[in-house]
């Protein structure tokens, strides 16, 4: 199997619109397993919330596991990078998710005070699938040499 360090791209990184339902008494919005813009079946659902002002979350790469993250409340900023370019997008809308393929670098900053971030994910927690050093992550998305 490719490490998906060595073909992911911060293009494939996108905004999804989950389905909203308006009404007079609030709106809501359903992410579920059936659901036709998913583009995995969740395994993990966690939340960040009370991050200290100027404090930085993520700042990490996954080998396999996919990600779609959702401000519920307030904003942030989730800065993007595949080891050669990096973007970043404000998410402050509990109906647009990022999805962040497996290697992809991602670091979450710029929380506004009372934001809570909610990230969907498709596995369960494994350490094994973390890449937490950035020396690291920019040797796995380096240009392999051909011999």
């Amino acid at each position: 199997m490719t490490d998906p360090h060595s073909t992911s791209s911060t293009d494939d990184c996108r905004i999804i619109e989950l389905p909203r339902v308006r009404h007079a008494n609030g709106s809501l919005t359903v992410a579920d397993n059936i659901d036709q813009a998913m583009p995995f079946k969740t395994r993990r659902v966690f939340y960040i919330y009370d991050v200290p002002a100027d404090a930085d979350r993520g700042g990490h790469s996954h080998y396999s596991d996919l990600a779609l993250i959702i401000a519920l409340t307030g904003s942030f900023d989730v800065t993007v990078d595949d080891g050669k370019s990096k973007k970043t997008i404000t998410l402050n809308r509990p109906y647009k998710a990022l999805y962040v393929p497996a290697g992809i670098w991602s670091t979450l900053s710029e929380f506004s005070g009372g934001a809570v971030c909610m990230v969907l994910t498709s596995q369960r927690y494994s350490e094994d699938d973390y890449v937490r050093d950035y020396d690291e992550f920019l040797r796995l998305t380096a240009p392999k040499r051909k011999l």
